[in-house]
């Protein structure tokens, strides 16, 4: 079986976000199953030189956009036994971000364009595409009209993937239909129409052969009003095709036994993860002490995330004996909010605004608990990640987060974690201030982690799950 993966971003060649993580490693976790997998993205200027490098060109194109002709290479290479297909146009994605363009629209338009074209130039047609959130939208658009009837594209099946509905691609109509050199039938309440705009989202969703997304629960969520984005009726509509199979992470890359960000290697051992905490104390500037319970976030600071309860619960939080280390970046409020906060209370609050990979693994380890107070969360990898690496997760039941995160029960030793349900600074408080409890008793506090690490968070049954869905396709 021969499945192409078509995203804005991979593992390890660039990242902004959790997309990258799943694309970089669902693909390794497929071919151990027997499933050729070739991912295909954009040649961003931001992947690094050695892999840009050593990209062999395949090919040489143009791609019709409307009334324009673009310049469009094709190139090849193969990181940890995967292959990776870039397709190559500088004016598009030689830039200094992946995102925030005023001409988003047009890039992946062209994209979407460049990947279809690209399918009739190699050796063999994928049996099946899966595309990725909105930037890849308007492919199982094209290969169900402009592309339907050209020798070869018929027989392909496409999956369509929602990692997260809140962004979906909505640009004019009039530009959407310069872009694709489409009639007025197009845009229509069965089509890209939504609003009077258009939608790429859309587009993924009404004509992909299946949809999927990144947690059971998440999958229920967005057929309802209340996280359906306006969509939530043509998710209804479409329920009998949609798959909710929960994201994994690549348990070689997280790693705390072999994770060379680290101070210190460990697995199950409390003192050497301590010794962790130590040094990060000493990174950050916060005073020196392996008692004191550390509170990591690493997260973007959106809304989505339930800043504006962290915010309102930091007053009360901060006379408790803790320490807050917060690594992201995002909305300028809610940085401005934590900037206020470290100011009032510098010994023990650390920031870090932006992203650094090595830093975020460090706050992993350094941790006891990893807060996210989401109002709403897909999938969620922070948790996992956590968990991996013997943090506690304290979460909303939302999403994935509900999926797989269960409250300490102190009656039967169940759970790895704690939750709380209505979004209320209420509940996260209370919430927090349970986990402080029981961080005080070694007893508990030794059984949560031990529950915690009990479960794969791997990637094997998700990737199982995704063969049976391309097997009900192909059949």
């Amino acid at each position: 079986m021969r499945v192409m993966f078509a995203a804005s971003e991979a593992m390890p060649l660039v990242k902004t976000g959790g997309l990258a993580d799943v694309v970089g490693a669902l693909p390794k976790a497929l071919a151990k199953r027997g499933v050729d997998v070739t991912v295909v993205l954009p040649k961003y200027g931001e992947i690094p030189q050695a892999i840009a490098d050593a990209a062999v060109t395949l090919t040489v194109m143009e791609v019709q956009l409307g009334w324009r002709r673009q310049y469009c290479g094709v190139q090849e290479v193969t990181l940890d036994g995967v292959r990776f297909l870039l397709i190559d146009n500088e004016f598009y994605f030689k830039r200094g971000y992946l995102y925030g363009y005023g001409d988003e629209a047009e890039r992946f338009a062209f994209f979407s364009f460049a990947v279809i074209e690209m399918l009739g130039k190699l050796d063999r047609m994928p049996d099946i595409l899966h595309c990725h959130d909105w930037q890849t939208g308007l492919i199982p658009f094209l290969l169900r009209t402009r592309y339907a009837n050209r020798p070869g594209y018929r027989d392909i099946r496409t999956v369509f993937t929602i990692h997260n509905l809140q962004y979906q691609g909505v640009f004019s109509r009039e530009l959407l239909q310069d872009l694709l050199a489409t009639g007025d039938d197009s845009f229509t309440g069965d089509s890209l129409e939504f609003y009077g705009a258009a939608s790429c989202m859309k587009a993924g969703l009404r004509f992909a052969d299946k949809l999927s997304t990144v947690s059971n629960t998440y999958s229920y969520e967005i057929q309802t009003e209340e996280y359906g984005e306006k969509l939530d009726g043509v998710i209804r509509q479409r329920s009998h095709d949609l798959w909710g199979i929960l994201n994994g992470i690549d348990t070689d890359v997280y790693d705390p036994m072999n994770d060379p960000n680290l101070a210190v290697p460990y697995r199950n051992s409390p003192a050497k993860k301590s010794m962790n905490k130590l040094a990060l104390q000493q990174e950050l500037g916060l005073p020196i002490d392996a008692s004191v319970p550390m509170f990591g976030v690493v997260s973007r600071l959106t809304g989505q995330k339930g800043f504006d309860l962290i915010g309102a619960a930091l007053p009360e939080m901060m006379k408790e004996n803790i320490q807050l280390v917060v690594l992201g970046s995002g909305e300028p409020d809610i940085e401005q909010m934590l900037r206020d906060a470290l100011h009032k209370h510098k010994e023990k609050i650390a920031l870090w605004f932006g992203f650094n990979e090595g830093l975020a693994r460090r706050v992993y380890a350094a941790s006891d608990m990893i807060l996210m107070p989401s109002r709403f969360e897909p999938c969620g990898l922070s948790q996992l990640i956590a968990l991996r690496y013997r943090t506690v997760p304290i979460v909303r039941e939302t999403g994935g987060l509900r999926d797989t995160v269960e409250s300490y029960n102190e009656y039967t030793g169940t759970g790895n974690g704690f939750t709380f349900g209505p979004a209320t600074v209420h509940d996260l408080l209370f919430t927090v201030r349970r986990a402080l409890s029981y961080y005080g008793k070694e007893e508990h506090w030794n059984r949560i982690v031990a529950n915690g690490a009990k479960k794969d968070y791997g990637w094997e049954s998700s990737a199982r799950l995704y063969y049976k869905l391309y097997r009900e396709l192909v059949s």
